[in-house]
């Protein structure tokens, strides 16, 4: 090879490297410099301070002149502090609930005023600090389990009041369990690198263009609910992923539906009075019952909101972007035959119709239509229309407790009483009888169900 052809080698070869690289970093900042949760509805937006309009943070007129205990309880409810630092059968707040992830588990912390193992020593300055930043009492960065890229946004009023409700609890002395995080996800040091890409570290700015209702609803949805936590898709770097909002994806073992006005895989063709339901008692005639996480979420938190705070957040959801999504199609609303015979489900999977009958149908019904209470309704549910029947394996595993106001609905656990491939039957039975698409779950995936409960 001649010096010449030499020389154009080289320089070919850093003409390479140099797109490489800028490949690279293009997608590293289209990831990292995506929109904030309330660019798409542009316009100008302000600081709280600045904004003319009435203020969309802290509680309900009726509770404006509560102490701040009872504001702060509010607002922890709105917030859904209970659900994740309790441990099954555990003490509220007292932490230990587990998360399991694909590198290893995560124990959510204590946030009892005790000194030494929960929050007692925690100033307002720490406690800002940890909701804000994620960064826990003596600069211990905290893991993004804790939303605080949602928290954020949290009025520092707002998250104070949370502080003395807090503080206001008996204190819990009782050690956490330890992590079992793998290397490097077991090194919190990341976790400021991490923070310093995704966290914005900045308080809510209200769209002045945007009603009342609107910025309440964007508040209450985007940081106190942290809504998209559970229903926006995540980055390469476990971040959500706000070029998808609330799209919908797979949270905790349990698919977190798409919640965009799409009509057919959101919720474009629910009513604003279905959507409230839902998000008040957990159940819409014609669209099914909350489970899983979301049931959980509903009983210990949007269920005890004011009503004026729940049609804000339905305002806010209407106005999403709609997000077609294919892997869930439009919902079957029509009742299936009331004749246990009749279907091919019947004809097709009769170890999944035989499971149906003993353990099912006294409370499902064989058309779908509950002849008990509605919350056992399948029909038009969107756990039966989807076609890998995740949620519909979850909850025969696990059971369903749904606890609406005046009323208690109970589904028990199955997964003690019938084997994976049973299980995997009557999962794919209830999809093809009561679905728009036929399931074919395995035994092999129920069982990795279990061992991630």
């Amino acid at each position: 090879m001649s010096v010449e052809q030499g020389g154009r080698t080289k320089r070919y070869l850093q003409w390479c490297l140099a797109a490489v690289i800028l490949v690279v970093v293009s997608v590293f900042g289209w990831i990292v410099f995506g929109p904030g949760p309330t660019d798409f509805a542009g316009g100008r937006h302000v600081t709280l301070a600045s904004y003319q309009g009435q203020d969309p943070t802290g509680v309900p007129p009726a509770l404006k002149a509560a102490s701040a205990v009872e504001r702060g309880e509010y607002l922890t409810r709105a917030a859904d502090c209970e659900v994740c630092h309790t441990a099954k059968n555990g003490v509220p707040f007292a932490g230990g609930l587990a998360f399991v992830l694909p590198f290893g588990t995560l124990y959510s912390t204590k946030i009892t005023p005790d000194s030494e193992t929960g929050i007692g020593e925690y100033s307002d300055a720490d406690f800002l600090g940890a909701v804000h930043k994620g960064v826990g009492r003596g600069h211990t960065p905290l893991y993004p389990a804790m939303p605080y890229a949602s928290y954020t946004y949290m009025a520092d009023a707002d998250a104070l009041a949370i502080k003395a409700y807090l503080f206001s609890l008996k204190p819990v002395h009782q050690a956490a369990p330890q992590n079992t995080l793998v290397f490097p996800f077991n090194q919190r040091a990341l976790m400021r690198v991490w923070s310093l890409l995704f966290n914005t570290d900045k308080r809510f700015e209200p769209r002045v263009a945007r009603s009342p209702k609107w910025n309440r609803g964007a508040y209450l949805v985007e940081a106190l609910g942290h809504c998209g936590e559970c229903h926006t898709p995540r980055n390469p770097f476990q971040a959500l992923n706000n070029r998808a909002k609330f799209a919908g994806t797979v949270q905790a073992g349990w698919r977190a539906y798409n919640i965009t006005p799409d009509p057919a895989s959101g919720l474009g063709a629910w009513s604003d009075s279905e959507i409230a339901r839902y998000l008040s008692l957990g159940h819409a005639d014609g669209h099914g019952t909350a489970t899983g996480p979301m049931g959980e979420a509903i009983d210990a938190s949007l269920s005890y909101l004011a009503q004026t705070d729940i049609t804000a957040m339905v305002a806010y959801l209407r106005s999403l972007p709609a997000i077609a999504t294919a892997d869930l199609p439009v919902a079957n609303a029509r009742p299936a035959s009331s004749l246990h015979s009749e279907g091919v489900a019947a004809t097709m999977n009769p170890q999944g119709k035989a499971v149906y009958e003993g353990a099912c149908a006294s409370c499902h019904g064989w058309s779908g239509i509950s002849p008990v209470i509605p919350f056992a309704t399948l029909t038009g549910a969107r756990a039966v229309n989807d076609s890998t029947a995740n949620n519909v394996a979850q909850v025969i595993l696990s059971g369903a407790r749904r606890a609406p106001r005046g009323d208690t609905a109970n589904m028990p656990a199955f997964g003690g009483a019938y084997s994976d491939y049973e299980i995997a039957n009557v999962a794919n039975y209830v999809t093809a009888r009561f679905g728009t698409q036929p399931s074919a779950l395995t035994g092999e995936r129920i069982a990795k169900l279990r061992a991630a409960d």
